[in-house]
């Protein structure tokens, strides 16, 4: 599993001109998933990505979580992060997982998300998204769950 988190001021996606998920602080996730993922790289992920200490505390050093800081998640799936661009001018996406076998990985992953107490909005998986965001920092960090 790939993601790339963004910590946001806020963040929402739209579908067919209708909002389908709106956080305001938090983290932006696109979320690729891979042939061969696990559902123990959705609890790894899950719980790196609730750990990640990218907020700044009262004295302004990274030291907060989204946990620590009453943040919300906004997660959208992002096949294209499995995008193999290093021949042609066509990505290839065959490292990319079956959507069927992704989706339900997806799901896991975000409920793992909310097991942990965050509220996590999504997309709809599979459909044409418009995401927006106000990139706060800017910070944006890429989780890869290839651990070797």
């Amino acid at each position: 599993m790939k993601i790339i988190i963004q910590r946001c001021k806020d963040a929402q996606v739209t579908v067919n001109q209708k909002v389908v998920g709106k956080i305001g602080t938090g983290l932006m996730l696109l979320v690729g998933i891979g042939q061969g993922d696990t559902a123990a790289d959705a609890v790894y992920l899950a719980d790196k990505t609730a750990g990640l200490r990218i907020f700044e505390d009262a004295e302004g050093k990274m030291n907060d979580s989204v946990l620590d800081v009453g943040g919300a998640i906004l997660s959208v799936s992002q096949f294209t992060l499995y995008g193999d661009c290093r021949k042609g001018r066509r990505p290839n996406f065959m490292g990319a997982a079956k959507p069927e076998e992704a989706e339900k990985l997806y799901d896991f992953f975000n409920s793992q998300l909310r097991a942990k107490g965050l509220e996590v909005e999504t997309g709809v998986f599979g459909a044409m998204m418009d995401v927006s965001l106000t990139n706060w920092g800017p910070v944006t960090l890429i989780l890869d769950s290839e651990r070797s």
